[in-house]
């Protein structure tokens, strides 16, 4: 059985997208931070008939979370999807260099960790996905929400590169943007509809950059 690993599993995109690929027949690694939220999710899928466990780790601590990604093993489908904390979100003039460490460390050095720990196996496959998700600053940058616009934009680099770089060897990177977020009434925001987006990604291997919605 393959396996997905969620990086920033959650109740609400995390959670339906370990459902839809469960319904695949993958077996589903969650990553978060809190022990107590990862049991809850694994609890449910494991009620719905999904192979499923949980692993906690930081995505600011590289030794914690290439930890956790080896303890999941051989991952076929990485999603990577944690949420940005609010003190990322300060507007420009008010940003200061230490301000942005937090951001590049969630959004640069914790996909690079994680790349480099289940590339391996994903080349042992001879195939793999690598989803990235971000929100509507990654491509245009918003000065109320500087750390994410600079974290993102430089994720978005790395992704796209990763994308070049590894589709010869059947390997695909992508990245899905979702404007003004999850939910909120929109129902190509849903995280079902999101999660079908994210399985579209794994089987269709199209284009890098997908968007939920058009911009505003």
């Amino acid at each position: 059985m393959t396996s997905i690993a969620i990086i920033g599993a959650g109740p609400g995109l995390g959670l339906a997208v370990a459902r839809r690929f469960g319904r695949e027949g993958f077996s589903v690694a969650l990553i978060a931070r809190s022990r107590d939220n990862l049991d809850r999710l694994t609890a449910e899928l494991r009620e719905s008939g999904v192979t499923a466990a949980g692993f906690t780790a930081d995505v600011r601590d590289p030794a914690s979370l290439s930890n956790a990604l080896a303890q999941a093993g051989p991952v076929e489908v990485l999603q990577y999807s944690p949420r940005p904390a609010r003190e990322f979100m300060l507007p420009v003039l008010d940003t200061t260099a230490g301000d942005l460490i937090g951001p590049i460390e969630t959004s640069v050095y914790g996909p690079v960790t994680a790349v480099h720990q289940v590339l391996p196996g994903m080349r042992a496959l001879g195939r793999g996905t690598i989803v990235l998700v971000n929100g509507a600053s990654a491509v245009r940058p918003r000065a109320a929400v500087t750390g994410t616009s600079v974290a993102f934009a430089a994720e978005s680099a790395y992704a796209e590169m990763l994308h070049d770089a590894l589709r010869p060897e059947g390997i695909h990177v992508a990245q899905v943007i979702i404007p003004r977020g999850i939910g909120g009434g929109e129902p190509s925001h849903e995280p079902g509809v999101l999660a079908d987006l994210v399985w579209a990604q794994h089987v269709g291997r199209g284009e890098f950059r997908t968007f939920a919605a058009p911009l505003d």
